[in-house]
């Protein structure tokens, strides 16, 4: 979007300084000027009546950034929490928006616990760009490499705990996760062979269900009791029985589709 101002002044100097003051633009910006009209000096009549200055006036203007207003958003809310100067930097698709932040070495408070806090600004810088424009667009809001080791981080958790659930047969209730977390979760279970996820619970209190897939036994041939032996306490080793998988009901699973590439808060997901 084009973005320009006028400003007059007796030389094209003083008018060119004022025009560019006036327009305000971002550091950086490419800001060009043009004179639009230059009125020249008009001598007094008889040295007394009438007269007037030349005047020229100037127009400044430069091609403002569609994210213009989240940048500005953006900064706001990183200079609250104690960043200063931070780079921010919009890579354009045409289904989303990635939005990348660097604020150095120092960035424990834009991401919080668990990544909570940056899924909160990107739920809000969402909500910025997508405000009056007429295609909706997912955000992906990332600083430094945090996303990808999160992602590592949850693929690992995902495959420890599919080689319990294969091994003992018993399901596994993970912490609860956002929608981006979980998405990466069922996509590893996925493709783990004899094994299966499914999300219970609702708004913040969504988890991940890991559990064996139909009509898999668990590799360890039995199920241990409660004191972590195998078999019951009169019961001989060759009439053990085998262990069940605990029945649950699997809803359709949502998640690895309708969250955004960097995740994103949702109500009743």
């Amino acid at each position: 979007m084009l973005k320009e101002v006028t400003a007059s002044a007796a030389t094209f100097d003083e008018a060119k300084q004022a025009a560019i003051e006036k327009l305000g633009a971002p550091a950086g910006a490419d800001v060009q000027t043009d004179l639009v009209e230059f009125v020249e000096e008009k001598k007094k009549l008889l040295g007394i009546f009438g007269g007037a200055q030349a005047k020229y006036t100037v127009k400044a203007f430069y091609e403002e950034s569609p994210f213009a207003k989240a940048e500005a958003y953006l900064k706001v809310i990183l200079n609250n929490l104690g960043i200063e100067n931070p780079q921010i930097s919009f890579e354009e698709t045409d289904e989303d928006i990635r939005v990348t932040l660097d604020c150095g070495d120092d960035y424990g408070s834009v991401i919080g616990r668990r990544g909570e806090t940056l899924d909160a600004i990107q739920y809000l810088t969402r909500l910025v760009i997508n405000r009056g424009n007429e295609g909706y667009k997912r955000v992906s809001l990332n600083i430094g490499d945090y996303r990808e080791k999160r992602e590592n981080t949850l693929q690992a958790l995902a495959r420890k705990n599919a080689a319990r659930v294969r091994k003992y047969g018993r399901n596994v209730v993970l912490d609860p996760m956002n929608p981006y977390e979980r998405r990466i979760i069922h996509t590893t279970i996925q493709e783990i062979e004899g094994v299966t996820s499914h999300s219970v619970g609702s708004d913040g209190e969504r988890k991940v269900v890991i559990s064996l897939e139909e009509g898999v036994k668990p590799t360890n041939g039995g199920y241990r009791n409660q004191r972590g032996g195998r078999g019951g306490n009169n019961r001989s080793r060759g009439s053990r029985p085998s262990y069940q998988p605990e029945a649950s009901s699997r809803p359709p699973r949502s998640d690895s589709s309708s969250a955004s590439l960097y995740g994103k808060i949702e109500i009743n997901k």
